[in-house]
């Protein structure tokens, strides 16, 4: 089920674009902060986010940048304002797409099958893991939370990787070995316990207390 963000702050059109979306089997969002669209963002999650130009505080063309700042995940731009001036800054502020309202809700969702089709099932997922606002970046094996970057080693990165790979499944120790041995460098289970404890203190150094949770006997799991 992918998730999208919705930012526009005309309820009346919000409320009939999520309605809309949930009934095709996406989960859905809609801005309620419009002072930190990014807090809202990185906590939801989304796999797609759906941007008003025309916002209280900050405009969409701004928010989208911040977005970017810490994520790939598309944007597609909703406006009135459909003048070349402002399809033009959207393409470069990073958005995916432009509609111009008022739209029929076919074209909308047609547009949003497609953005998501280029952007996960052809871009392996656009490269990003996301989870609980964490967005980890594969490209350039990076952490984020919050705009925040958490360093990570080698072997922790491996370790966040598979665990968000398989997350809500329990991801046993002599696998995380597997995926650490990758690395060239001896691993038992000693520096495992190691490795996962140091990930852990950087984690909830960052806000991301709990994020991986032991299963006795079992392995880890990310939920």
């Amino acid at each position: 089920m992918y998730r999208i963000y919705i930012v526009e702050d005309e309820e009346a059109i919000a409320s009939a674009v999520k309605n809309s979306l949930e009934k095709w089997g996406f989960e859905v969002k809609c801005a309620e902060e419009f002072r930190d669209i990014t807090e809202e963002f990185t906590a939801f999650s989304p796999q797609l986010v759906l941007m008003d130009i025309g916002l209280p505080f900050f405009n969409g063309f701004y928010w989208c940048g911040e977005i970017r700042r810490i994520s790939k995940v598309p944007v597609v731009f909703l406006s009135s304002a459909s003048d070349n001036m402002n399809i033009v800054m959207a393409m470069n502020m990073g958005g995916d797409d432009f509609i111009a309202k008022p739209f029929d809700m076919s074209v909308l969702m047609a547009k949003i099958q497609a953005v998501l089709r280029r952007s996960y099932d052809f871009a392996g997922t656009a490269g990003i893991i996301q989870h609980k606002g964490a967005i980890l970046n594969i490209s350039d094996a990076s952490l984020t939370y919050k705009g925040g970057k958490i360093a990570l080693t080698k072997n922790e990165y491996r370790i966040m990787l598979t665990l968000l790979e398989n997350k809500g499944s329990v991801v046993s120790r002599e696998l995380l070995m597997d995926r650490l041995w990758e690395t060239d460098s001896f691993v038992d289970e000693n520096t495992l316990s190691v490795n996962v404890s140091r990930l852990r203190r950087k984690l909830e150094s960052a806000g991301l207390e709990g994020f991986i949770r032991t299963r006795a006997g079992l392995g880890y799991i990310v939920e």
